[in-house]
């Protein structure tokens, strides 16, 4: 017949709560310092937001034809030229957007979407009567930073509706851009240059030398382990060897008194009875012999006898050798489950001892090879500034050309904007005095809650099949459906009480440990996976 389970009531799930306290405490405390320390960490993230205005032109339409083009469409073909790649890639190195993501070695291309599709914002404003506009926000972590990069955005989009609308380029425009691309042509190729040298020397670049330290370290902590691990089990093994030889002097002295308990034969009754016969034979030899010669049949008759007598007695203590001989034999050849699981105990600790040697032999290598690493950083720093000063020469040189061309089209500006359609910047991109970016108060609270979570999921590996076995007197009377007369109470004697509390101590010891050590592993793990990152910057 079966017995469904039964319901506990709220008190009962308060009891093992608080039972379990420690163990909803310690990660909601460390998950909760770790979410707090690494949002600590997080940057600030400004939005400044410029307006754009598209005014028709000031000339009459029977002069100059008007574009037809609706104005989301125009936004979005001007939106093209300014979002691409060879619009974005210098920005973001003029203006060393995305330093920590580059540092990382992280591809060009990813930093340019995430440019394009999350920090950028076009949003179109028809509101005003006689203005067409749309604004433009940019999302950046330093004030200045994104007020400058919001700026020029706009900039960026009043140069291309003006490239645009002229169409005929002059001499002085060609070789300009003809020079600008040779300029970018060599940026890019010395940009190439410098993430294939960072990429082949990922190991040795000067950032990442905090993380091979932090590896050094660990693998030495590892290797203290390791030895200690050996050692332990190295005593362990002269014991057992020292045990195993007092059992096989117990195991001979076992062997001897079980010989010494077989018996001489000489102590027997048919051996003290041939003695008697001997004696009374050789009493009677003499006599004969007084009175007849030694070769007398008598005297002979009875000499063999007397022969006969001591070949029995000979026999006997043969005998006795011979089996005595047998049994020691078999006993010592018996298999002892003593020291045979003595001996299965030796041969485990030797291939733990192999295994944990084998693991301090890895280790010693890779700490060779992270100590060789770190010997090469310094040739790696002087080779990457030697690149960055290649790549900065250059990028002015880009820089210079994109100048000039810029100039040259202004002086183009003069002679065609004023008569036609123009895109004017009516408010210009605001410094930001406050983030948007994270909410901090709500990243902790869900880190919070996290670490709640993973509290109650530790208590509840610790609660749940207890919940299914029988624990107090109530479940004893729900599942055997029989009144309990009486309980008897845990008895622990005073050693018992003192080793409970011990091991309770050691449990909670070790369990303030944990959490505490699992916070720069926490904070290690929200930093290399950019959970935070994720939830704050892109939600």
């Amino acid at each position: 017949m079966s017995v469904s389970f039964r319901q506990r009531t709220p008190a009962e799930y308060g009891r093992i709560l608080w039972k379990r306290k420690w163990l909803i405490i310690l990660p909601t405390i460390a998950i909760a310092f770790a979410t707090a320390w690494a949002v600590r960490r997080l940057p600030n993230i400004y939005e400044s937001t410029t307006l754009l205005a598209i005014r028709p032109p000031s000339i009459s339409p029977s002069v100059v034809k008007l574009s037809e083009m609706d104005l989301t469409r125009r936004i979005n073909d001007i939106g093209q030229l300014v979002l691409s790649r060879s619009s974005l890639e210098p920005m973001i190195v003029r203006h060393n957007l995305y330093a920590a993501e580059r540092a990382r070695g992280e591809a060009t291309e990813l930093l340019i979407e995430q440019m394009k599709t999350k920090d950028i914002k076009l949003t179109l404003n028809s509101s005003r009567d006689d203005t067409n506009g749309f604004n433009i926000s940019f999302l950046g972590p330093d004030p200045t930073t994104t007020q400058r990069v919001a700026a020029e955005l706009a900039s960026k989009y009043i140069d291309e509706q003006l490239k645009a609308t002229t169409r005929e380029t002059g001499d002085t425009e060609s070789f300009f851009s003809e020079k600008l691309q040779r300029a970018k042509e060599d940026l890019d190729a010395i940009d190439q240059q410098r993430v294939q040298f960072m990429t082949g020397n990922a190991g040795t670049l000067p950032s990442a030398a905090n993380s091979l330290l932090g590896q050094l370290a660990g693998l030495r902590e590892q290797q203290k382990s390791f030895m200690t691990e050996i050692g332990r089990m190295r005593d362990q093994s002269t014991m057992l060897q020292t045990q195993k030889g007092d059992i096989a002097k117990q195991r001979t002295r076992e062997i001897d008194d079980y010989i010494d308990a077989i018996g001489d034969p000489k102590t027997s009754p048919g051996y003290a009875e041939l003695i008697k016969s001997k004696t009374q034979l050789e009493a009677q030899r003499t006599n004969l012999l007084l009175t007849l010669r030694p070769k007398h049949p008598d005297v002979i008759s009875v000499q063999t006898q007397i022969d006969s007598i001591e070949g029995q007695m000979a026999e006997m203590v043969k005998d006795h050798e011979r089996r005595v001989a047998d049994r020691e034999k078999k006993l010592a050849s018996a298999v002892d489950p003593r020291l045979q699981n003595i001996d299965y105990s030796l041969q485990m600790i030797r291939n733990e001892t192999q295994r944990m040697q084998s693991q301090l032999a890895q280790g010693d290598a890779q700490i060779a090879q992270i100590n060789s690493q770190l010997s090469g950083a310094p040739q790696t720093e002087v080779g990457l500034e030697v690149i960055l000063r290649e790549y900065s020469a250059k990028k002015a040189a880009y820089d210079d050309m994109r100048a000039q061309q810029q100039r040259a089209d202004l002086v183009k500006e003069v002679a065609t904007t004023q008569r036609g359609e123009t895109i004017e910047v009516l408010d210009a991109a605001n410094m930001p005095s406050r983030p948007v970016a994270p909410k901090r108060p709500v990243l902790i609270a869900m880190g919070v809650i996290a670490g709640l979570a993973v509290g109650f999921l530790c208590a509840a590996l610790f609660e749940v099949p207890r919940l299914l076995t029988i624990q107090t007197k109530t479940d004893a009377e729900h599942y055997t459906g029989l009144p309990v007369l009486a309980m008897l109470p845990e008895m622990l004697t005073p050693r018992e009480e003192r080793s409970l509390k011990l091991r309770r101590m050691a449990f909670a010891f070790a369990g303030v440990i944990v959490a505490v050590a699992s916070v720069p592993a926490l904070i290690i793990l929200l930093r290399v996976t950019r959970l935070l990152e994720l939830v704050a910057y892109r939600a």
